[in-house]
């Protein structure tokens, strides 16, 4: 008899030859002991499968019981008939997947807030009342540069809070900012860029992108003011965090922005926390003095939520064209659902009480860490803004001793060494540091974790 698929529930059973009942219990046995039928899966019922498979309804109700008097499956009044819990494999039968490996206890790494301040009421009301609204042809395939709708809410929102200067048509939308700086990688190098010039401090898969796309890498120094971007000056292209500088936390002194925004080579302006400044006003968007050389890229990453994969790019009329091609060529930007909900949220007023939200809380934190540290007389820098801070400390050997040591403590901590581009030329590179992220553990858990910590120095 052919495979079939059961009614009601997609079920795939092979039952071949002539003896219907045996065949039928051996296939059910043996989804079951290969993990293809888990543990409390609900079977159909005996009449739906039956007529799916074209036999006698009888014969699938005797297989069912038959299989349950054995322990395979269970059978309730009210409830159909589900897959029996059964104890571990006998030694030398296949054993199941291990289970995912669990994280550290406690966790002070940077780039991910407390995702226990999702906002879940308020997005599901946007997710309603956006899909409400949606006409259907909203939800085929879409527009490889984003739906319209978030285009035109991303670029109000970023004009009126990052000062940024966007048009709703040079706004695409991506998967986050390593998808966005991938997508503009590749269309730099098809657009005859050769090198790209990068920090030399900031997240390493960052590097491994650029390098991927074919450009050739040049690490930067970074100093008091940011970038020394003398150092840069016959690179085709810089990637730069100009706001607050990961992991160091300093912010571009105005004159190298200013003559960032001179260059003749495309900005790469990662604006990853500009939202989250404490101590002053935030500083505006690089972006702003040169908008025809500038590519944008922000995220809703750390105000909502690194799962929604929702980021954005502004991007310069020269690379309009090619950036949108490497999407359509991708094809892996966010689904229509999610991007329909953040123009509704962005459109309400909610992602700015989010991320006011959100602000506040980071402060608070900082300002517990900071306090914490300084009691114990060390010295913490990049503190204006963002979501972590800089713990300094005597030398790379004691940085790895802390962070090996936090290890032992159930604590999750990087080093500046995990940040560091190779060993650029500069006086700065052997500098040493603890990089804590104090927004990503759950509210509970921040004090503990923060007593761990000081413990650990």
């Amino acid at each position: 008899m052919p495979e079939t698929w059961a009614n009601g529930l997609d079920l795939h059973l092979s039952v071949p030859g002539t003896r219907v009942r045996a065949g039928l219990e051996r296939a059910l046995r043996d989804a079951v002991r290969a993990g293809r039928l888990r543990p409390g899966t609900r079977l159909p019922s005996s009449r739906a499968l039956a007529a799916d498979l074209g036999i006698a309804r009888n014969t699938v109700a005797e297989v069912y019981s038959q299989l349950a008097a054995e322990g395979w499956l269970t059978a309730r009044a009210g409830s159909g008939t589900a897959v029996a819990e059964r104890r571990a494999a006998a030694p030398g039968t296949p054993a199941q997947q291990p289970a995912e490996a669990a994280g550290p206890r406690y966790d002070l790494r940077p780039g991910v807030p407390d995702l226990n301040a999702f906002p879940r009421s308020a997005w599901l009301a946007a997710a309603r009342t956006a899909l409400g609204a949606a006409p259907a042809r909203l939800l085929g395939y879409p527009d490889p540069r984003g739906l319209p709708q978030l285009r035109s809410a991303v670029a109000g929102y970023l004009g009126r809070a990052r000062g940024v200067a966007a048009d709703p048509g040079r706004v695409v939308i991506c998967a986050g900012f390593a998808h966005g700086f991938a997508v503009t990688c590749r269309a730099l190098r098809s657009a005859g860029v050769a090198g790209l010039a990068v920090e030399a401090y900031g997240h390493r898969a960052h590097r491994d992108i650029a390098a991927a796309a074919g450009l050739r890498l040049r690490a930067v120094p970074v100093d008091g003011q940011g970038a020394v971007l003398s150092a840069a000056q016959d690179a085709d292209a810089v990637l730069l965090t100009p706001a607050h500088q990961f992991p160091l936390g300093v912010t571009l002194d105005p004159r190298r922005r200013r003559e960032a925004a001179a260059r003749g080579g495309v900005v790469i302006e990662d604006d990853y926390d500009g939202e989250f400044r404490y101590d002053r006003q935030p500083v505006g968007a690089l972006q702003a003095l040169a908008p025809d050389r500038v590519v944008y890229a922000g995220t809703a990453s750390k105000a909502l939520a690194p799962g929604l994969r929702i980021g954005w790019l502004v991007v310069p009329p020269r690379l309009l064209d090619a950036v949108i091609a490497e999407l359509a060529a991708a094809a892996a930007g966010p689904s229509a659902l999610d991007q329909l909900t953040l123009a509704e949220f962005i459109g309400s007023g909610g992602y700015d009480r989010q991320v006011r939200r959100a602000r506040l809380a980071c402060r608070r934190r900082r300002d517990r860490l900071v306090a914490a540290l300084r009691g114990r007389g060390a010295r913490v820098t990049g503190i204006a803004a963002g979501l972590h801070a800089v713990c300094e400390v005597p030398g790379t050997a004691a940085e790895r001793a802390l962070v090996a040591r936090a290890a032992g403590h159930g604590l999750a901590l990087d080093g500046l060494g995990h940040y560091r581009a190779g060993q650029a030329a500069g006086p700065a590179d052997d500098r040493a540091g603890l990089v804590i992220g104090y927004a990503r553990p759950p509210e509970h858990a921040y004090t503990t974790a923060l007593a761990r910590l000081l413990a650990v120095l």
